[in-house]
């Protein structure tokens, strides 16, 4: 079996997504400790001809405050102003309708903290490009330890054969000395995103919100897109 565990990111990139469909059980690590200005509440669109951060806001009364301890700040105006925003930039894009359709249902969507918003969408997501992989919350499976030793108590509990990694935790995994701990096998993700055409821009730019993949090529290319 199988296994990918990662921290819930807000409205995260094609490769996300890669890794979830890759796995046959992922784990949103939903209490991992928050991190600010990080993807854990925030991501990038294309506008204007180049990146632009959307964030959520988040109240901070800890510095050791987990991303399901982490209320989103319903005194701020940014889901209002994050959908105008969405529409605005992607209006005259050949999707702009497969976006509309994923403002609706970010709008209607009431959660508190910032793992509930991010986990909800991915879920969304995640159906919208056919994606059965069966999921899990770390804060249901009363696993104790830090990084790679609770990712490794994860992943004995769930009784996995295969460990899918991100590349980008492979020099932390290697410090941690994973392959010593554990003889569950370590597989590092290969995905390299694709350029796709981008509305009246010439020049590709990776690694942006699927929601911009989504508006430029619409959902069914985008699984395609993902795999």
């Amino acid at each position: 079996m199988i296994c990918a565990i990662m921290q819930p990111s807000y409205l995260p990139w094609a490769g996300y997504f890669n890794l979830i469909d890759q796995a046959d059980v992922f784990v949103f690590l939903d209490d991992a400790q928050l991190q600010k200005n990080s993807w854990h509440n925030r991501n990038r669109i294309l506008m204007n001809h180049a990146p632009h951060w959307i964030t959520v806001p988040v109240s901070r009364t800890s510095l050791s405050q987990t991303i399901l301890e982490s209320m989103i700040d319903v005194q701020q105006n940014w889901k209002q102003k994050q959908v105008k925003l969405l529409r605005q930039t992607y209006s005259k894009h050949p999707f702009f309708e497969e976006i509309l359709e994923f403002c609706a249902i970010f709008e209607e969507n009431n959660a508190k903290n910032l793992a509930e918003l991010n986990i909800h969408l991915a879920r969304w997501i995640m159906a919208k490009l056919d994606i059965k992989t069966r999921i899990l919350l770390s804060s249901e499976l009363d696993i104790s330890g830090k990084r790679t030793d609770r990712v490794i108590s994860i992943l004995e509990k769930l009784e996995a054969d295969v460990y899918l990694s991100p590349k980008g935790a492979a020099e932390y995994l290697d410090a941690d000395d994973f392959l010593n701990k554990t003889s569950i096998r370590l597989c590092l993700q290969s995905f390299e995103p694709k350029p796709y055409n981008h509305h009246r821009h010439s020049e590709f730019v990776s690694h942006l919100s699927i929601i911009d993949v989504v508006a430029n090529i619409g959902w069914g290319s985008s699984k395609t897109y993902i795999t």
